[in-house]
């Protein structure tokens, strides 16, 4: 029994160093940060700070609240939650630019080659699911229910975009396997789901003990770390398909991924039938980050040559 707690936290730990070095190589976190004339960055992600772009920023700039301004270029995607998006008539954005919950200001000259996507505040959003989706509800729960939705909306939109942002090419390889190895995911997710659910309650009955305590904490964790994968996954699957169906072949992996939780809460909002694609996409989620050990590749169960 102490050599499987062992293993267990072993595992957790392992996986928590590779985001760690994944987000080391991949991204500049800080508060305020100012990328001068002659300066490169790859990516920028910031949490309340200002962001200042002169110089060349080679894919994404992303931030939680403050203010970004953008003079120069930017590879990719400019995305603000609640920020306050500026650029100026030098910026050159070559993907897209999306503002949720802040403002955004395009001075004359600047030029953006994607798309760009304006949510002036949250009750933009929170107008746009009453006025589409009120009709399907008539009891007086349906605020209770809207803001509960509003704030896991929140929630796995925050958790979403951080993974789309330090893991691209995991979730990208994992999405392809949903649509090339499908009948393989649901298998492998429905069997894992069913043994991950008897060793919890297993584990919940040893806490009687005492002895079942660090094995139910280690099953919670790594659970939560396949389910926030296996969703982030999800969610770019259908924003991808969502963009190419109206001719767009490689989206931004942050875009794709707000569009496809934008999608699915549409859809989980359908009384019984939302449980039900809830449940489903839960399968399938454990079933892709399973079978592609987290996106590093393509059939983790495969035969080795």
């Amino acid at each position: 029994m102490k050599n499987k707690i062992a293993l267990a936290f072993a595992l957790l730990f392992l996986v928590s160093g590779f985001l760690r070095l994944q987000c080391q190589q991949s991204f500049t976190l800080k508060k305020d940060i100012v990328v001068a004339k002659d300066e490169v960055q790859d990516n920028i992600l910031t949490f309340g700070g200002e962001v200042l772009v002169e110089g060349k920023v080679k894919e994404s700039v992303i931030a939680f609240g403050g203010k970004i301004t953008i003079a120069g270029e930017v590879g990719d995607l400019v995305l603000g939650f609640g920020t306050t998006i500026i650029l100026k008539p030098t910026a050159v954005v070559r993907g897209d630019v999306a503002s949720l919950g802040g403002s955004l200001d395009k001075e004359p000259g600047c030029r953006v080659e994607g798309d760009t996507i304006y949510f002036r505040t949250s009750e933009d959003i929170k107008e746009f699911l009453e006025k589409g989706l009120k009709g399907l509800f008539s009891i007086s729960l349906f605020p209770l229910l809207l803001t509960i939705k509003l704030i896991s909306f929140s929630i796995w939109l925050f958790l979403a975009v951080v993974m789309a942002a330090f893991f691209p090419r995991q979730i990208s390889l994992a999405s392809s396997q949903i649509r090339e190895s499908f009948g393989s995911v649901f298998v492998i997710g429905l069997v894992a789901i069913i043994i991950f659910t008897s060793l919890v309650f297993f584990s919940a009955l040893l806490c009687l003990v005492l002895i079942g305590i660090p094995i139910l904490l280690a099953l919670i964790i790594f659970g939560l770390i396949i389910g926030i994968f296996g969703r982030a996954t999800i969610f770019y699957f259908f924003g991808e398909s969502l963009m190419a169906a109206f001719g767009k072949s490689k989206p931004s992996p942050i875009l794709a991924v707000i569009l496809g939780l934008i999608l699915v809460n549409l859809i989980t909002f359908i009384p019984f039938l939302g449980l039900i694609f809830y449940f489903f996409l839960s399968i399938i989620g454990w079933g892709v980050a399973l079978k592609t050990k987290f996106g590093t590749q393509e059939n983790w169960f495969g035969r080795k040559s």
